[in-house]
């Protein structure tokens, strides 16, 4: 008998989805509801320093800590447990391994930050567009070049991100990747393929991944994992993401003209455009995020300049006495050392910070309202390369509780102020498998 709408409705909103997210320091998992309502969630540090060569073993074996907590938590919390229908997982965005058919890693894991690849920067050099995402010692390919050298048996068989190598595990077989972690390793979302140097470069073709729109449904879950997790066997796995995409989903954020700033040691901005935006001299790429896409970039100043003259209690305290609509009358430019990125790319910018007051509030102010500047002039940039402006701005991070900040920074962008839903990537991950993006 077929269900009626109403019933396929109520089915529908008991859906619940777990996201997964791999941090530097541990992981962290939520159980969200249909309507991207967080139930519960559950943290494990990991089991060694996340830092040089890492063993991609440690990845596991936390997520398995940690969706143990999960499950029992939820549980005990009156939680269906065997309503959770779908994963997707979230991980550092360039950090990758070498595994066999098997899924045992046969080199070491190489983190997001490792750089010094020269060699294999210059293999890539010869062959890739000047333009090229793959190009530099720290790139996600120059880190697969090095991989492919410690591989010296040729046992491996599979080139897996930390996502990735999660998502496998879960369901027990390599079932590749999403088009936002391998963006960096140089696919292109808009051709679905991988660059026709690669070849010419040394890169092995074989060993690279399937390529999945994030959040699609890729596979189910392995049914022994499943029984030794306590989750449903008829669970789906989702094609997930990077962490700080996961982190725009977690605050919200779902609509074109949706944006995110978070305000953490640096500034980074990110907004949901339905074309698609690229700047590879301001370090402005597009992950492709359901039919839209997400541009964004980052600049060097952000809380890292602030924490360099205050205490935490201090930028609290002076920030009460600050009076947004009086403005300062500096012209600041914070960074904490020379060099910025994004809005203007100039690895040699001197910081601005100069005349220095005798009132540290005035002197805080000039800083919250360069900062906000720099904001208004990153979002202009990408409106400039056909992006939206934006319609709503969610604030994640530190500088979301700085309600002075908040009203410098409106008086500068015409958009509504909105804040972050939540701020763990692991929920951002949980509304991808759930749909919850990009109308």
């Amino acid at each position: 008998m077929r269900k009626s709408t109403a019933r396929r409705l109520r089915d529908a909103e008991q859906v619940l989805a777990l996201g997964v997210d791999i941090g530097t320091t541990g992981v962290r998992t939520a159980v969200v509801d249909a309507r991207g309502r967080i139930l519960s969630s559950a943290r494990k540090a990991h089991l060694s320093p996340q830092d040089g060569d890492v063993d991609a073993e440690d990845w596991w074996q936390a997520v398995r800590l940690c969706l143990g907590e999960q499950v029992a938590g939820a549980a005990g919390a009156g939680i269906d447990t065997q309503q959770i229908a779908r994963i997707a997982v979230d991980g550092t965005s360039g950090t990758m391994v070498l595994v066999d058919g098997a899924l045992v890693p046969v080199t070491p894991a190489l983190m997001y930050d490792s750089a010094g690849f020269d060699d294999e920067a210059a293999r890539i050099a010869e062959h890739a567009e000047a333009d090229s995402i793959a190009r530099g010692a720290g790139s996600a390919v120059a880190r697969m070049l090095r991989l492919q050298s410690l591989d010296g048996a040729g046992a491996a068989r599979h080139l897996l991100h930390q996502a990735d190598f999660v998502l496998a595990r879960l369901a027990g077989r390599a079932v590749g990747s999403d088009e936002n972690n391998a963006l960096k390793l140089g696919h292109d979302p808009a051709a679905g393929a991988w660059p026709g140097w690669f070849a010419r470069a040394g890169i092995r073709r074989a060993l690279l991944p399937e390529v999945h729109p994030a959040g699609a449904a890729v596979s189910a879950i392995d049914r022994s994992v499943a029984c030794s997790l306590g989750l449903s066997p008829d669970l789906v796995l989702h094609a997930g993401t990077t962490d700080s995409i996961a982190a725009f989903l977690a605050a919200g954020a779902c609509m074109v003209g949706d944006a995110v700033t978070s305000l953490g040691t640096t500034l980074a901005i990110k907004i949901l455009s339905a074309s698609r935006v690229d700047a590879p001299d301001l370090g402005i790429y597009s992950h492709r995020l359901g039919s839209n896409w997400l541009a964004g970039g980052a600049s060097n100043t952000g809380g890292g300049v602030l924490a360099a003259h205050f205490r935490p209690e201090e930028i609290e305290a002076l920030s009460s006495e600050i009076d947004p609509g009086a403005a300062s009358g500096l012209d600041y430019y914070p960074l904490k050392r020379p060099g910025e990125r994004f809005p203007v790319r100039d690895p040699a910018l001197e910081p601005r910070l100069t005349p220095r007051p005798e009132s540290p509030v005035r002197f805080l102010q000039g800083m919250l309202e360069g900062m906000a500047e720099i904001e208004r002039r990153g979002y202009g940039a990408l409106e400039s390369l056909g992006a939206p402006a934006p319609r709503r701005i969610f604030t994640a991070g530190g500088g979301a509780r700085n309600a002075a900040w908040t009203e410098i920074r409106r008086k500068r962008i015409p958009a509504e102020f909105v804040d972050g839903r939540e701020h763990e990537a692991c929920v951002g991950a949980a509304r991808l498998a759930l749909g919850l993006f990009g109308t």
